[in-house]
């Protein structure tokens, strides 16, 4: 009877251990879908980082094309002055104007043309960045779905393992099963130990050699003397 014991109260432990494993799956799931969806925003936060950077460039050049219409208009304008003014120094006056504004627009040009080129590498690594990053996301995406379906199957799983635990529990006599549920909750699983060559499966102690001749008598529960586990004789 006391092996039949042992047999059913190893086989509660299994199945209480499958649950406590599946559990942990459950537990894990959550954490794996937030560091995925926290990969998917920065990603997506990279791609905008990068159209924002080619954005403002575009800005740039826009502005720049009107500082350049601004200036040309102001010298053509200034030209106009020049055919209706009588005295000199307004006329050198104007003369000066308009080479400043000349000045300015070669600046201008030259600004435009280094923010075009800006333009080029910067739409470049924008496309570049958005080709990799959206890549990245589906595949996340993809793993957040598997983990979804993996959640709900694995809860099945435990709805039918928590079944079993409760089958196999009542065969197990109580005063086998309150040792049991006591060392269950501390040191924890597992609880049911085999002892090998002397020591123990839990603690990894050696146990008394009275403790090893009782577990290989097999007739009442035996515990380990340092840890308190529930250990049986390894065949």
């Amino acid at each position: 009877m006391a092996a039949l014991n042992l047999e059913n109260l190893l086989i509660l432990q299994d199945r209480d251990m499958k649950c406590l494993r599946l559990e942990q799956q459950l537990q894990a799931i959550p954490h794996e879908v937030a560091a995925l969806e926290e990969k998917i925003a920065s990603g997506q936060q990279k791609i905008q980082t990068a159209k924002a950077e080619w954005l403002e460039l575009e800005t740039k050049k826009k502005s720049l094309e009107n500082d350049i219409k601004e200036a040309e208009g102001k010298v053509e304008k200034y030209k106009i002055q020049q055919l209706l003014v009588r005295k000199n120094d307004e006329y050198q006056a104007l003369i000066h104007e308009i080479q400043t504004m000349i000045a300015k627009i070669g600046d201008l040009e030259e600004a435009e043309i280094k923010v075009m080129f800006s333009i080029d590498e910067a739409k470049h690594r924008f496309v570049t960045a958005e080709a990799v990053l959206k890549a990245n996301i589906a595949g996340h995406e993809e793993k957040i779905r598997v983990l979804r379906t993996r959640d709900t199957n694995t809860r099945e799983e435990l709805k039918a393992a928590k079944t079993e635990v409760t089958a196999a529990r009542r065969v197990v006599p109580d005063d086998w099963f309150r040792p049991y549920e006591r060392l269950a909750k501390y040191p924890g699983f597992p609880v049911c130990v085999p002892i090998r060559s002397g020591w123990c499966g839990g603690c990894h102690m050696k146990v008394s050699s009275s403790i090893e001749f009782e577990a290989y008598r097999s007739e009442n529960i035996t515990t380990c003397d340092q840890c308190g586990r529930i250990v049986h004789w390894a065949k």
